[in-house]
């Protein structure tokens, strides 16, 4: 067993041969390649222009920062343990590996069918997105053809997936060069605010407890955690990263700390730059007019003009990372012979799963074919889409956290410090128990206030847990052999 650890070790480090193909993957991302690519998951610049003030006009209104702060605690405590499986799982698939490591093969391939799933659901929904704001940067910004918004998402999705046919770090780079942008703009906005003394001077009404639980406290609990997503692709990069002992757990801690500080800070300057009488209820009129109104405010027309850009680079930057991390689920799905063997394949210069990444393009201009032949709204279909995608991942969170539990509990021989195995986990259940009862009272507010359709998906997701544990059971009867490679088991 030994040797054999050894072998695959050195066939990891070694460079591959002209015509030798790669027999997994590899690379070199740092702690802050990962950190990036999480935050251009999360579009910052999104968040800034489209859920802050979504949260202040429809949840706790001038207690919104907090809402930030509670969310990125629960993300901490959730990361706590995340990070300490990290350490002694070497399986890379995130969600899929440390659901099947904890809680076993079946419940391990039923999260696997939900988490790709959901992140093919926010990829096509972002597309749609990024299409539609490409085509009102082009029309209304630089007053250009006004070119059909599905021209704009085809030609996104063909730029996505040339860049992840090849290697990661190539995508890394990008990311890092638009993420700098759109953190570098929130802190200029904030900055500006502080500077000029917002509206009616530096107030800090948003930390009364009135302020704190009034209006909406689920709903803006709700749709603070989904800013945070994402954050868990830090590990489904683990075969991939430097050193991942340590990178995959500093990157995780990273992520959720500079994405709970920008956020925290951006949305109670928000507050005092629009004024805090009046913020909720420009927010709740016009959450985007709101954000763009008051940056142009602190940073002008050229200012405006740029976060409008951004915006545009921030939704192209946010599809890349969602189609490199479905991608590698793909991928993993694929060497656990689950999904076709061919689908396994890693290019043999660029090191990537390429088939992997060509079978993701090639679903999104599927999905984008079917949206124009049904002449779907592109407005819609990212909420939909995307919101649902959002409440799945709730899900799995709160999976991953009994997954750490069950894992510790079998292997007691690594002596993990109790609040790391379990005290931590179980603060992150509390809270997540909570988040997920209330994303299922308000999915139909997640997706734009349809009910019947809100019922249909969360059985869908549901649906597809159950398929999974019975294919499990299935392949357990049939192919042993593949059973027994669910979730990387078998290294």
């Amino acid at each position: 067993m030994a040797q054999d650890e050894q072998v695959v070790a050195h066939a990891a480090e070694s460079p591959a041969h002209d015509g030798e193909i790669p027999q997994g993957l590899r690379g070199h991302m740092g702690v802050f390649d990962i950190v990036f690519t999480v935050l251009a998951f999360n579009a910052p610049m999104s968040v800034f222009v489209g859920f802050i003030t979504v949260i202040i006009g429809y949840g706790n209104g001038l207690g919104t920062p907090v809402t930030y702060l509670g969310a990125g605690l629960l993300m901490m405590l959730f990361g706590v343990g995340f990070t300490a499986m990290s350490r002694y799982l070497p399986n890379p698939g995130a969600f899929y590996s440390y659901i099947t490591a904890g809680l076993g093969r079946p419940l391990g391939l039923g999260a696997a069918f939900v988490a790709l799933v959901s992140y093919v659901f926010i990829l096509i929904g972002g597309y749609a997105f990024g299409g539609l704001s490409f085509q009102v940067l082009v029309r209304d910004t630089f007053h250009g053809p006004d070119i059909p918004w599905y021209v704009y998402t085809a030609s996104v999705m063909l730029i996505v997936g040339v860049l992840g046919f090849f290697r990661i770090a190539l995508s890394a780079r990008i990311l890092t060069v638009f993420m700098c942008g759109e953190v570098m703009m929130m802190i200029a906005y904030d900055v500006a605010v502080l500077f000029k003394g917002g509206a009616e001077g530096i107030k800090f009404d948003s930390f009364a407890p009135s302020a704190i639980t009034s209006g909406s406290v689920g709903l803006a609990a709700l749709f603070g955690i989904v800013c945070f997503s994402g954050f868990e692709a830090t590990a489904i990069f683990r075969e991939e990263a430097r050193d991942p002992e340590r990178t995959v757990p500093r990157a995780t801690y990273v992520a959720i700390l500079v994405l709970a500080g920008l956020y925290f800070a951006t949305s109670f300057l928000m507050i005092i730059g629009i004024g805090v009488d009046k913020v909720v209820g420009l927010s709740a009129a016009d959450p985007t007019g709101t954000a763009l109104g008051t940056a142009l405010v602190y940073l002008g027309r050229m200012g405006t003009d740029v976060i409008t850009v951004l915006l545009v680079t921030s939704i192209f930057a946010a599809n890349l990372a969602t189609h490199n991390v479905t991608t590698r689920y793909i991928y993993s799905l694929s060497v656990d012979r689950i999904f076709p063997k061919a689908l396994s394949r890693v290019h043999h210069t660029e090191v990537s799963p390429h088939r992997a990444s060509i079978t993701t393009t090639v679903l999104s201009l599927l999905a984008l074919g079917a949206c124009v032949l049904f002449k779907g709204d592109a407005t819609t279909l990212y909420a939909v889409l995307v919101g649902i995608g959002g409440y799945s991942l709730i899900m799995l969170l709160l999976l991953t956290s009994f997954g750490v539990i069950g894992y510790f509990r079998r292997h007691p021989e690594l002596e993990v410090h109790f609040w790391k195995s379990v005290v931590a986990p179980v603060g992150a259940i509390g809270g997540l128990i909570i988040a997920l009862y209330l994303a299922t009272k308000n999915v139909a507010v997640m997706i734009g206030g349809n009910q019947g359709l809100a019922n249909f998906l969360v059985g869908l997701f549901l649906g597809l847990l159950v398929l999974g544990i019975v294919v499990a059971f299935v392949l357990r009867r049939t192919h042993p052999d593949v059973y027994r490679k669910i979730g990387r088991q078998d290294i």
